[in-house]
């Protein structure tokens, strides 16, 4: 499996980890029920397929996902780098609140260390930089935190460039999460540059798009979907996007076939054709899951197959903008 060198750390990163969103079980942006063993029990494939890093937040699930997380790192010899958020909280109603408050950042470190059953985060990422005005002092606490020896190195999450260079003034930033896939491609209209520019790593969340990309989606599949799975709400599960995906991904699956791969590795090896992207966080509720996507890490598209899918793009947008 490739492994590339994580921004300016010492932290080399197979170019597909996993995530763990999904199997948190229910919260405001949950995928529905999820059973507790699969979920361990893919995390442990994981390991075993060769994936070497984790990413998860204790937002996911309401602090469930990290508990699996520890849970799986005690059934197994392995030590994979395990890479974990802050600044979201959750109330009564299992909605999730911003709080970038130092205090606040110092409480939730310590109970991610609790719940993840190590004694050094090896990246602490700062989920969302909400609210704005406040993300100085959390990042000014988190450097404390890494001062003290509890946190290797610290990330920032859905950033703009503008707000990575108001944290780089305090301390060093050695990754950005943003979201990146086909059918998301805001990334790289500056963040992908400017983060190369400063050896920033970058770890591309939802390249798949929430299961969009997998091939595996249909209109009697999201009918089924269960009522409390966040998906419901999203737009890309709205049409005209989603009949305009479904098409798409069907001449998306002719290419990956021609390679003897599937739809979901071709979105994957798409999103880390770019030099700038780290690694791709790809999410799984199930051992095949990962089983499946995990080969992507050392699939390289050809410039032609490349050619073929923006062609692909440029057709589904003008197919959403004229709907």
């Amino acid at each position: 499996m490739q492994t590339r060198q994580l921004g300016y750390t010492d932290l080399k990163l197979t170019t597909v980890g996993l995530g763990t969103w999904a199997m948190g079980g229910p919260w405001q942006f949950g995928w529905g029920p999820q059973d507790d063993n699969e979920a361990i029990a893919a995390i442990l494939a994981a390991l075993d397929d060769g994936i070497n890093w984790i990413d998860t937040a204790p937002v996911y699930g309401l602090g469930h996902s990290e508990e699996l997380v520890g849970k799986a790192l005690k059934q197994t010899s392995q030590e994979p780098l395990v890479a974990t958020k802050c600044g979201l909280l959750w109330n009564e109603k299992k909605e999730k609140v911003n709080c970038l408050k130092r205090q606040s950042i110092r409480e939730e470190c310590h109970a991610s260390l609790k719940r993840l059953g190590v004694e050094v985060l090896d990246l602490y990422q700062m989920h969302r930089p909400e609210p704005d005005e406040d993300i100085e002092q959390a990042w000014e606490e988190m450097a404390k935190l890494a001062d003290e020896g509890k946190l290797r190195y610290l990330g920032v999450s859905n950033f703009n460039v503008e707000q990575i260079k108001r944290v780089q003034k305090i301390h060093p930033v050695a990754s950005l999460q943003p979201p990146y896939s086909m059918l998301h491609r805001e990334v790289e209209d500056e963040l992908l540059d400017y983060c190369a520019q400063n050896n920033i790593g970058v770890v591309a969340y939802s390249p798949i798009q929430r299961g969009l990309l997998t091939g595996k989606f249909s209109t009697e599949r999201l009918a089924g979907l269960p009522l409390d799975d966040h998906r419901r709400r999203n737009p890309d599960f709205h049409d005209p996007q989603f009949t305009a995906t479904l098409e798409l991904v069907e001449h998306l699956k002719e290419i990956a076939e021609r390679n003897g791969r599937t739809c979901a590795q071709l979105a994957i090896s798409w999103v880390l054709r770019r030099p700038e992207v780290t690694a791709a966080i790809v999410g799984a509720r199930r051992p095949e899951q990962i089983a499946e996507t995990a080969p992507a890490s050392d699939w390289n598209l050809s410039e032609e197959d490349i050619e073929a899918i923006e062609k692909l793009l440029a057709e589904r947008q003008a197919k959403i903008n004229t709907a």
